[in-house]
C-alpha cells in the first residue's frame, strides 16, 4: 500500500516533572507508550533555519500491518508549552511535516468521559478544554481527530481546573497503566484502519 504522507500524534499536556503525573497529563503518557511500543525516544526536532516547533518528537511506525510489516509513518509528539497554548506548536509541526489535519490525531484528557474509557471522534466542540480550543484556532478547523481518554468527574463540589491538575487517585491508579494502554490501541487502530473502525472497537462495550 502506498505511503500517503506521516500522521501527526500529538499528547496534550503540560511541562515539567511537577505535572507529569496530573490528570491533564495523560495524552503524554498514551505518547510515551507508543514511543515504548515503537521502540523510539522523543527529542527536538531537527531542521535547519526557521523556529523549531515547541515540541518534542518521535518519529516512528506505528502498529503492524497484516503480513507484520510495519504500520504507517507517524510523529508523535509532545508540546513544551502549557496545555492552554498547545495550539502553535501542533500547527507548526503539521506544516512542518506537511501534515493535513484530517491526519493530526490528538490524545487528551476528557472530563466528560468517565475514568477509563476512551471515546474517539472528529471534529466537534471543545468541551472547555483550552487544549482543544487553542489547536482549533492554530489550525483554522476542527477536523482533526481526538482520541478522549475519561478522567471522570471531579468529586463533590471540587473545582475542574484544581481536579485535571492533580495526580490519579490511589485507587485509579491501579487502572490507569490499562487506560493508558487501551488509549494507545486506539491510536494505532485509527491510523492503521482509521476512524470508523476505532470507533467500532472502542465504544463497543466488553
Amino acid at each position: 500500500m502506498a505511503e500517503t504522507g506521516p500522521w501527526l500524534v500529538v499528547g496534550l499536556g503540560n511541562p515539567g516533572p511537577q505535572y507529569a503525573g496530573n490528570r491533564h497529563n495523560v495524552g503524554q503518557m498514551v505518547l510515551d507508550e507508543l514511543a515504548r511500543r515503537a521502540g523510539a525516544a522523543f527529542s527536538a526536532p531537527g531542521g535547519a533555519g526557521g523556529r523549531r516547533p515547541q515540541a518534542v518528537v518521535a518519529d516512528v511506525r506505528l502498529g503492524v500491518l497484516l503480513g507484520g510489516a510495519p504500520g504507517p509513518r507517524a510523529v508523535l509528539a509532545k508540546p513544551t508549552t502549557y496545555m492552554n497554548v498547545s495550539g502553535g506548536p501542533v500547527a507548526a509541526l503539521a506544516r512542518y511535516h506537511d501534515v493535513p489535519a484530517e491526519r493530526v490525531v490528538l490524545v487528551h484528557d476528557e472530563l466528560d468521559i468517565p475514568f477509563a474509557d476512551v471515546r474517539l471522534k472528529r471534529g466537534g466542540g471543545e468541551g472547555g478544554h483550552n487544549g482543544l480550543r487553542d489547536t482549533t484556532k492554530a489550525l483554522g478547523t476542527k477536523d482533526y481527530v481526538r482520541v478522549r481518554v475519561g478522567i471522570g468527574r471531579p468529586p463533590g463540589r471540587q473545582d475542574p481546573a484544581d481536579f485535571v491538575l492533580r495526580d490519579f487517585a490511589k485507587a485509579e491508579a491501579a487502572d490507569l497503566g490499562w487506560l493508558v494502554d487501551r488509549a494507545a490501541d486506539a491510536v494505532e487502530r485509527v491510523v492503521l484502519d482509521g476512524l470508523e473502525a476505532a470507533q467500532q472497537t472502542f465504544h463497543t462495550k466488553a
